[in-house]
């Protein structure tokens, strides 16, 4: 359950008020749109921590205690009065909340979730399952095999047992990112070549990760040129995947240095 879901459902008991960054100048530690919500002994969600976050609770709680209804907005600076040396400025509105409240905050908080599709069920696709899951992301996951998705998946990742697995390719929402780790070489190739046939037709997939080797790329480059796959086509393929300098093969690290990548070019 994430911060969005624990708040609607406490709203059903008790109200809170909702601390939200309006803007801000400068070094800051979160940026606008970030909330959290105060209840009278309890918090959900951050907005960078620190005396200002502590300094906005307390403000938080005083209002629930009085009752005040209306809107307050106050900006805090960051400097040596708040003993933190951000040396920026932040905007916050404190409204109250309550369960009447809850589908519009339910419109008005849920992030913007990026299209992802993994191909692949393996010990690698399954721990990039798992970060994904933390992240804001709805993920659609192939595989050519039955029963090798695990159980209790978070709500935005939908398996999909796809044979042949690159049939998947045609259906992905525009603006999806590829990650293709499937457990074979040549499942892996149809499903690149699938990706950069739909780059080609319609421009809609911003990024193509494959795993492996920068030798298994080269195989793979020589097989697609030859099918008439040109050098800048090529070139929008991610092989190896992941943030340069992590050289760990362990399945959760590769996990972990793929999403990282995944928010450099979602930024």
């Amino acid at each position: 359950m994430d911060w969005l879901e624990k708040l609607l459902l406490r709203l059903q008991t008790e109200p809170a008020v909702l601390v939200t960054v309006l803007a801000t100048r400068g070094s800051v530690p979160r940026d606008a749109g970030t909330w959290m919500a105060v209840f009278a002994d309890s918090f959900l969600a951050t907005i960078g921590g620190g005396r200002l976050e502590q300094d906005a609770m307390d403000l938080a709680r005083d209002r629930l205690a009085t009752g005040a209804t209306e809107s307050l907005e106050r900006t805090f600076s960051l400097g040596p009065s708040l003993g933190q040396c951000c040396g920026g400025e932040v905007q916050l509105r404190f409204e109250r909340i309550g369960a009447a409240n809850a589908p519009a905050l339910a419109d008005r908080l849920r992030p913007a979730h990026t299209p992802v599709a993994v191909f692949g069920g393996g010990h690698v696709g399954q721990a990039l399952v798992r970060v994904l899951g933390l992240l804001p992301t709805d993920v659609r996951w192939f595989d050519s095999r039955d029963e090798v998705f695990p159980a209790n998946l978070p709500p935005h990742v939908h398996t999909e047992h796809s044979d042949p697995v690159e049939a998947g390719v045609a259906d992905l929402v525009p603006g999806s990112r590829v990650f293709i780790m499937s457990f074979s070489h040549a499942e892996d190739f149809a499903v690149v070549a699938a990706c950069l046939q739909r780059q080609r037709d319609r421009k809609d997939l911003p990024y193509i990760g494959l795993i492996g080797s920068k030798s298994k790329w080269a195989t793979f480059r020589h097989r697609l040129e030859a099918r008439g796959f040109t050098a800048q086509e090529l070139d929008h393929v991610t092989c190896p995947i992941g943030v340069p300098g992590i050289d760990d093969k362990r399945p959760e690290v590769i996990a972990v240095a793929a999403a990282a990548q995944l928010l450099q070019v979602i930024g």
